[in-house]
């Protein structure tokens, strides 16, 4: 998946001489007359356009499943709307490393969504963060602050839809807490940390052998003896659920979601980014909600 590194530094370089050329030719911020906000993934592209609304014009650079925020290679074009953009916002914590990079030099106001976590998320280092519904509220205010800035006339307006969107959140935190009332440390099982933090927030047990789930996120085979660890977990009903990446599916992890249903194991689908036609609260309400369901 990943390309040479002489390659990605050509890509960049080639991509930041794009982005000067447009931006003497005037920004999108120059055409609209407001403000621009690129997000690296569609996720928070979402939590951008929550708070934007109409007053600011949100573009996500990944948005198709089949795109791997690990690996991807920013284009000339990616990285002229990241150069240009008046306020980026990306994942960080190594998830999205191509945004990260493109954002240097930028001079402008840049939100990394991984340096936000909340000191009691920081503990636990998992990049996965769109998932953590306390570092999700703390960007959306950071991005009200930001376009507040930069757009004064309708800085009322930002700060009011952060809010908002802060409260529906809570409505998310009320599925995880009934949870983790309802099922304290269920067992569960994951293909991949993708769901870290709405695992640790319904109080949830993982029982993931790490060098398994490890093997999977970086798209190699699994020891045989982890394997069989996550079969047997399965196959003796250790677990109540077993937590899929649908994203990054192989023969392996078919094979995994198999046995959990021959073994009357409830699968939990997940998703890396944001499902076509809804939205970040939408998403992760129906994330909530299954688990509750699978677990109940």
């Amino acid at each position: 998946m990943s390309r040479s590194v002489i390659a990605r530094v050509a890509v960049i370089a080639l991509g930041v001489a794009t982005a000067a050329t447009l931006t003497a030719c005037g920004s999108s911020k120059n055409a609209s007359g407001k403000p621009s906000i690129v997000a690296s993934t569609n996720v928070w592209g979402s939590v951008a356009a929550a708070v934007a609304g109409s007053d600011a014009e949100v573009t996500s650079i990944i948005s198709s499943p089949t795109d791997d925020p690990h690996s991807y290679q920013t284009t000339p074009l990616d990285a002229a709307k990241i150069h240009d953009a008046d306020l980026v916002v990306y994942n960080g914590g190594n998830y999205d490393g191509f945004a990260e990079k493109a954002t240097d030099g930028r001079g402008k106001p840049t939100i990394d969504a991984f340096a936000l976590r909340p000191a009691t998320s920081a503990k636990d280092e998992n990049e996965h963060v769109w998932y953590d519904v306390k570092t999700v509220a703390a960007v959306a205010t950071k991005i009200a602050a930001e376009l507040s800035a930069l757009d004064k006339a309708h800085a009322q307006a930002y700060t009011d839809r952060a809010i908002q969107f802060d409260s529906k959140l809570k409505n998310i935190s009320a599925i995880t807490d009934q949870i983790a009332t309802d099922h304290p440390k269920a067992a569960v099982l994951q293909t991949e940390p993708i769901a870290h933090y709405l695992l640790l927030a319904a109080d949830a047990d993982d029982r993931t052998p790490h060098p398994f789930e490890e093997a999977i996120e970086q798209g190699t085979d699994p020891a045989p003896a982890d394997l069989a660890a996550v079969r047997d977990l399965l196959n003796g009903k250790q677990v109540r659920a077993l937590v899929y990446n649908i994203q990054t599916e192989d023969k392996t992890t078919q094979n995994v979601a198999a046995t959990a249903k021959a073994a009357g194991i409830p699968v939990v689908n997940v998703t890396e980014t944001l499902p076509e036609g809804t939205d970040y609260l939408g998403w992760q309400t129906a994330n909530a909600k299954a688990l509750a369901a699978a677990l109940n």
